[in-house]
């Protein structure tokens, strides 16, 4: 079929965007396109576009579950492809804010009937009959008579079609789901395990050179002077050259090597001797930022949220209970460093990039080489790995940068010491919390004083305080006050922004509340729930009060009796739309090694599971990486990062994965995502486990067991 404007544009009405027919992606010999999202060939095969990037999260599999769900697709016959990135047929094309399942719920489905309904049309029309009279079943469509079609037999008719508006479409009752609420494995997933090239770092073009790119490892250092004359003579080499920088969240300030094979071009960066202009970092060490924190703790911030009167509440309470956090910075380290592959010519730029957000690096990539963005065309590849360090296109800046002025395809890989030496670390924050609870046990007042970082007099980048953190919500005087240090070390959001410090802090001190108080973690939280609620906030303590009771009886609370050196741990958090009570058990050693064996994960993210593998992968995965990064932190001296590989930066490895138990609550709400809320709890609930085993109360991050051998001998 001839793609025509004017269809086009009706297709397109008709769906606000959202359907169009167009025919800009692959097919299926003799396939017919319904719309932008939906391909079926002859045979009955059905090629579904995921939009988003896929970044490990399963965005690949459930965004064309939603849409099979509705079209009555035969699941064995659906084929999955990534979308191109053009938001002006696809929409928000993102990966981060766990935004997938709830920007989608309905407008995916919304694709699938409206699919759906241009099969049924075309059959009617070939029998003269009622569309009314028509159903469909695993991608066949049945008259009432018991006349049966083919998805493929109808797709070419089907395809001359305008599809009704959206609004209009009728979609399942969810007691008629086949597919929605059933396990799927990941579609790619047959192909990483037979070690295809679909990531990123897997791309090759004819003709291409491999790219390292040489940067100040002290943040905001400008080049002052380099010889390149060793480096050229190196072996395999094919160019080295310099580039200016241009934006600090893009280009910098650095040294092109290109060469025959990344092996090459990284040898050869031994034999450079920059020289930078690195007296810009000297103020930005991590000893200095404690020191200035502990000094603005004890004055007065800016005032975030308040209510009641706070002063008074603490003057009078029973029972004070005050403490100092410590939570340091972060990096993101995924598994795939940070890549990129370029193509420069006269009519545009074409980029293939693990990216979360590839519209952005269009903008981006236009901006650093002075072009129109609508002529930077970015390709999608699997991430390995985002947690929002790829929410950052920096790598995409560069490697077009290096690509126009070598003329030729180039493919730029970082290290992993350029990793993480060029990270947009998670900031690190430090709070001063006080609260009050008078004769009765019953919390009367919450104070927190929180530092956090600011870069150019604005709040930094991951540096936000967040409103509907626990406490603040259920207290009846409290006030949160905020000050700021300024900062050049470069900020940005890492897995559950905010929240991944800010519940280790508030849960944690909610735990010394309860203990302070005399009563049971878990009851003095029940009792909280319905206590004062903020009426501003989004937040439904019914919902909180059932994953909390839910994880409780799962994990025998109260009930069991530890061995010695083991201890449980409760905290609940509300983050990204999903709420999740978490207990963790922990074994602490003599030695000060601490191992956590168990967690139960209870949560309730809307009334469906779409996906339930997927699912459970993004709980089991954010309680894996809430573990992992209690014994990690990045430090600084004069403006550079201190640590640089894994030997520095602990992971969380086999032999120490806990047992995790995943369990669902569902409620009457739409869905939302998993990518991040499971991650918070798991932090405090962790910490509050060793403060049962020990006594000894954790504070500071990382949990080092040096710490925990001192703490022992001070209280023994």
């Amino acid at each position: 079929m001839e793609t025509t404007r004017r269809l086009f544009l009706q297709a397109g009405a008709g769906i606000g965007g959202g359907l169009m027919l167009g025919f800009g992606f692959a097919r299926a010999e003799g396939a017919q396109a319904l719309t932008d999202y939906v391909s079926i060939a002859p045979d009955g095969r059905i090629t579904i576009m995921a939009k988003n990037p896929e970044i490990g999260q399963g965005a690949k599999t459930m965004l064309p579950i939603l849409i099979a769900e509705e079209l009555d697709a035969d699941w064995t016959k659906v084929r999955i492809a990534t979308a191109p990135s053009d938001e002006a047929r696809y929409g928000a094309q993102f990966a981060g804010g766990s935004m997938t399942t709830t920007m989608n719920w309905e407008p995916m489905r919304q694709v699938g009937a409206a699919a759906r309904w241009l099969l049924i049309e075309a059959a009617a029309r070939k029998l003269s009959a009622s569309h009314d009279a028509f159903t469909t079943a695993k991608g066949q469509v049945v008259h009432e008579s018991g006349k049966t079609f083919a998805y493929g037999e109808l797709a070419a008719d089907a395809a001359k079609l305008t599809p009704p508006a959206a609004d209009s479409l009728k979609l399942k009752d969810p007691k008629d789901f086949k597919l929605i609420g059933q396990s799927q494995n990941g579609y790619d997933s047959p192909k990483i395990v037979r070690g295809e090239p679909i990531f990123g770092i897997d791309m090759t073009l004819p003709g291409m050179v491999y790219a390292v790119y040489v940067k100040s490892p002290v943040y905001g250092a400008r080049l002052q002077a380099c010889d390149l004359t060793a480096a050229k003579a190196m072996p395999g080499v094919t160019d080295v050259f310099i580039l200016k920088g241009t934006d600090w969240h893009g280009l910098q300030d650095g040294i092109a090597i290109l060469a025959k094979s990344w092996w090459y071009a990284q040898n050869a960066r031994t034999a450079l001797e920059p020289v930078w202009d690195d007296a810009v970092g000297a103020p930005h060490d991590s000893a200095v930022y404690l020191e200035k924190a502990k000094a603005l703790v004890k004055g007065t911030g800016e005032v975030k949220q308040q209510s009641g009167d706070i002063d008074a509440a603490l003057k009078s309470a029973a029972k004070m209970v005050d403490a100092f956090y410590d939570v340091p910075f972060l990096a993101h380290v995924p598994m795939e460093p940070q890549n990129c592959t370029a193509r420069v010519t006269a009519s545009g730029v074409e980029i293939w990039a693990p990216t979360q957000v590839p519209n952005d690096g269009k903008a981006l990539v236009g901006k650093t080489l002075g072009v129109p963005p609508e002529t930077v065309n970015v390709h999608m590849r699997r991430a390995g790995g985002g947690f929002g360090r790829r929410l950052e296109n920096d790598y995409m800046a560069e490697v077009a940068a290096i690509a126009q002025k070598a003329g030729k395809p180039v493919k730029l890989v970082w290290s992993r010491e350029d990793d993480v030496a060029h990270d947009f670390f998670r900031p690190g924050c430090y709070h001063n919390l006080r609260a009050g609870v008078d004769a009765a046990g019953k919390l009367t007042a919450y104070a927190c004083h929180s530092v956090t970082f600011s870069r150019d007099g604005q709040v930094a980048q991951g540096a936000g305080i967040d409103g509907n953190a626990f406490a603040p919500l259920v207290t009846p005087n409290f006030r949160l006050e905020q000050s700021l240090i300024e900062t050049t070390i470069p900020t940005g959001y890492l897995r559950a922004p905010s929240s991944n410090a800010l519940a280790f802090v508030h849960e944690s001190f909610w735990d010394e509340i309860a203990h302070a108080a005399g009563q049971d973690p878990v009851a003095f939280r029940l009792a909280q729930l319905d206590a004062h609620l903020n009426d501003k906030a989004n937040y439904n303590p019914a919902r909180m009060r059932a994953v909390l009771q839910t994880v409780a009886k799962r994990s025998n609370w109260g009930k069991t009796k530890l061995p010695k050196g083991e201890g449980l741990g409760v905290a609940t958090y509300f983050s990204h739309r999903g709420y999740f009570a978490e207990v963790a058990q922990v074994r602490v050693a003599d030695d000060g090694q601490w191992r956590v064996l168990k967690v139960w994960a209870v949560g309730d993210v809307g009334s469906h599971i779409i996906n339930p593998t997927g699912a459970l992968n993004q709980v089991e995965g954010s309680v894996m990486d809430g573990i992992g990064s209690m014994e990690a932190e990045i430090t600084f001296e004069k403006g550079r990062a201190v640590q640089s590989n894994f030997h520095e930066i602990p992971m969380m490895r086999m032999p120490k994965a806990p047992q995790v138990d995943v369990h669902f609550v569902t409620s009457d709400f739409p869905p939302t995502g998993l990518g991040e809320p499971a991650l918070p709890p798991v932090i405090p609930a962790v910490a509050n486990a060793i403060f049962a085993a020990t006594g000894i109360r954790i504070r500071k991050l990382p949990i080092l067991p040096e710490t925990l051998i001192t703490k022992q001998m001070a209280s023994a």
